[in-house]
């Protein structure tokens, strides 16, 4: 007896697009909370792009200093270096009308020695140091917190041991192109700069 063989037939395999592991390691994430999902934020890649706040909360754009030398600090009233206000006043004074100027962060995150107001630190400055160069509110410059400005500077700048910012009184130097020239510890005086600022002129 003769088997009659039959032909049997496929059906076309079905392709399932595979999907990128990241897809599935967010759902994870999202379902289960663990981890966390960084969203792009959007890079700012010049000084001259940041806007801050002034120490009156009026915003401040950094675009109106094109073409300064621009020496930023962060301040603190009840700190040993805090006499330093005089020394970056006499610097304002001497280089302001060659394209020079300081801006001053108050910042209360080393000893807590800038406790106040934004308005009586303005009144310190003013009637112990006769500041008359541009302050700006109060900021952190370390941590999740921190002014994106500090944030870039760092990035352009380096310190030792590690990017953040150590204490009172640290200075970046910033020249007439925008580019970040210098990084100094609380301990370098304003004074000793003038070097410096000349070149960044």
């Amino acid at each position: 007896m003769m088997l009659q063989s039959r032909s049997i037939q496929t059906r076309p395999a079905v392709r399932v697009a595979a999907r990128p592991a990241r897809v599935y390691a967010v759902k994870a994430q999202a379902l289960f909370g663990f981890g966390s999902v960084k969203t792009a934020e959007p890079s700012t890649s010049e000084f001259y792009d940041f806007t801050v706040k002034d120490i009156d909360g009026k915003q401040f754009k950094l675009s109106t200093l094109k073409g300064k030398a621009v020496l930023v600090v962060n301040l603190a009233s009840q700190c040993g270096f805090t006499p330093q206000y005089s020394e970056l006043q006499g610097l304002y004074e001497k280089f302001g009308k060659q394209g020079f100027t300081v801006l001053g962060f108050p910042c209360n995150q080393f000893g807590a020695q800038e406790p106040g107001s934004n308005q009586s630190i303005k009144s310190f400055a003013k009637s112990n140091y006769g500041v008359t160069f541009p302050l700006m509110s109060k900021v952190d410059v370390n941590g999740p917190g921190a002014e994106p400005l500090f944030n870039w500077l760092k990035a352009q700048k380096g310190g030792v041991m590690g990017n953040d910012i150590k204490w009172n009184f640290s200075k970046f130097l910033v020249d007439k192109e925008g580019a970040v020239v210098g990084r100094y510890a609380s301990t370098a005086t304003p004074g000793s700069l003038e070097a410096d600022i000349r070149k960044a002129l």
